[in-house]
């Protein structure tokens, strides 16, 4: 399976990495989102424990990934303090690197590898959970959704790093030639 070019792909690499904070699971559509502190990453399905998982095997949204710098910039066009990551109802929260870099881009967190694909807009509930002006607040900061490549636990504090391509880490590099 070979990576999808990015003309970008050659500035990724020099991303440092970011922390993984926090970890969501949405038990079932509209459910209240369930914070635990590690989770096992399945290949081509989403979290273990979250709805997404008996969805269509192979989908672009089997995770959320949000920053908390966008969390706070959130917050910042709300006036308020602080938001909660669950009303947010992303399945991860990281920190310290740029999240938009990461789109088309394999990383590890843990012992999984995600692709990210596509933005992760927010969606009309933002409105009844962040109140009037949630989802004006998120545009642009709604974070990202990504596949799971290769599975494996991920657990709160884990590095997200970039994989850089032909990185002896990148299980799916072509030989060079």
């Amino acid at each position: 399976m070979n990576k999808r070019s990015n003309p970008l792909d050659r500035f990724a690499r020099d991303l440092p990495p970011g922390e993984l904070l926090w970890i969501g699971l949405r038990p079932a559509r509209r459910a209240p989102m369930e914070s635990v502190s590690n989770a096992m990453a399945l290949a081509t399905l989403g979290l273990e424990g979250d709805h997404r998982t008996t969805k269509t095997a192979g989908s672009g949204r089997q995770v959320t990934l949000i920053s908390q710098e966008f969390i706070a910039q959130t917050a910042h066009f709300l006036g308020r303090a602080s938001i909660d990551p669950a009303l947010l109802r992303r399945n991860l929260v990281v920190s310290g690197i740029n999240l938009h870099a990461l789109r088309y881009q394999q990383f590890a967190i843990g012992d999984a590898i995600l692709e990210a694909n596509a933005l992760c807009h927010p969606c009309s509930r933002m409105e009844s959970a962040l109140g009037p002006g949630g989802v004006a607040a998120m545009i642009g900061h709604g974070g990202l959704c990504a596949k799971i490549i290769s599975g494996g636990e991920i657990r709160i504090g884990d590095a997200v790093r970039v994989i850089t391509p032909g990185s002896i880490t990148d299980l799916f590099a072509n030989e060079p030639t």
